[in-house]
């Protein structure tokens, strides 16, 4: 497995590769970037087809987490971890011990927190072994309303930019995964009378939205060419590519799920049509600015801070314009002087 010549190693501090023989652990850390401060990022447990894919995300996840962190003006690096396992796994609590052991060995140069496939309760079992563990129940807690809550203000900020509307209501807005995040964007899309097509591989989740909103569920290979106004995708990423993006009818893309972009090379497909593009790592901030006050937790101060992502993506769609560059550059741009001053 390539490592320093891997297309998605981006002068990263450190990846750690951990193995635990008798809860059958198999985890990547990836630590991306630590000048703003501890590499802070959550934890995916996903079934990886391969050790390759499950670095590839690990890497491109990491990246990520240092440019949201930046950009969300916190003293935090950015860093991620992905257990390569089944989610739906019931051995739990050895998984999770042994994870948090591995967290341990790096002496607070990386702090965990809950992700896709892990829940606040896995992080407290990974506790037990470290202090280098954030989202603390009894503290921030679940990150996924505050990372719904950003994404929403996000959809408004974008559609107040290239419609100069400040109302959701009356809007086609489709969302792909309506798991912990979708369920909480969809409930204040609701509220402000949006109209939802979700789709999702859980029939669960699909069936509360559906009863709760009202919201038409269609199958997840039909969520791109749906006629929207909008297209959040909350589920895994690169789901904006080469075969979905000829599919899309929606003039926004705006939603919480990381990596949306299966390349660069995308976001300037998307400008090509017209198509305004929330960068992922902006709108879904939400969940670790919450994160971020953990010490002395106050939701008040932690949602008056997710607030600030609308005025945070006005700017880069102002920028975005006035440069004639996409969206993501201009976001990348902003990232990387942040970084390289507190370097």
């Amino acid at each position: 497995m390539a490592v320093f010549n891997h297309i998605s190693f981006d002068e990263h501090e450190q990846i750690v590769f951990c193995q635990d023989k008798e809860s059958g652990l198999k985890a990547i850390i990836a630590i991306h970037n630590t000048n703003l401060g501890p590499a802070v990022g959550g934890c995916r447990m996903w079934n990886y087809e391969s050790d390759d894919e499950a670095l590839t995300d690990v890497l491109r996840l990491s990246r990520g987490m240092t440019y949201k962190n930046a950009l969300a003006g916190l003293e935090m690096g950015g860093g991620k971890s992905v257990i390569i396992a089944d989610p739906k796994t019931q051995d739990r609590e050895a998984l999770f011990r042994a994870f948090g052991r591995c967290i341990n060995s790096l002496g607070g140069k990386y702090f965990s927190a809950e992700d896709v496939g892990v829940t606040t309760a896995d992080i407290m079992i990974a506790h037990q072994e470290t202090p280098y563990m954030a989202g603390l129940e009894g503290k921030s807690g679940d990150p996924s309303p505050f990372t719904a809550l950003g994404t929403y203000l996000g959809i408004k900020a974008a559609v107040k930019h290239q419609r100069g509307i400040d109302s959701l209501k009356g809007l086609k807005i489709s969302v792909q995964g309506v798991g912990h995040v979708g369920y909480y964007l969809c409930r204040h899309l609701h509220a402000e009378g949006a109209e939802l097509i979700v789709t999702d591989i859980n029939q669960t989740s699909l069936d509360r939205v559906s009863t709760e909103f009202g919201a038409t569920v269609v199958a997840p290979q039909d969520i791109y060419h749906q006629d929207v106004d909008v297209y959040a995708p909350c589920a895994l990423g690169a789901t904006i590519n080469d075969t979905t993006i000829p599919l899309l009818k929606a003039t926004i893309v705006a939603g919480c799920a990381n990596n949306q972009l299966a390349e660069a090379r995308h976001g300037e497909k998307l400008k090509e049509l017209n198509i305004l593009y929330a960068p992922d790592y902006v709108i879904n901030a939400g969940g670790i600015i919450n994160v971020s006050f953990e010490k002395d937790y106050d939701a008040t101060l932690a949602t008056k801070k997710v607030e600030e992502i609308y005025d945070t993506l006005m700017r880069i769609f102002v920028l975005s314009d006035e440069q004639d560059c996409t969206t993501s550059s201009i976001a990348d741009e902003l990232a990387r002087a942040i970084i390289e001053a507190a370097k």
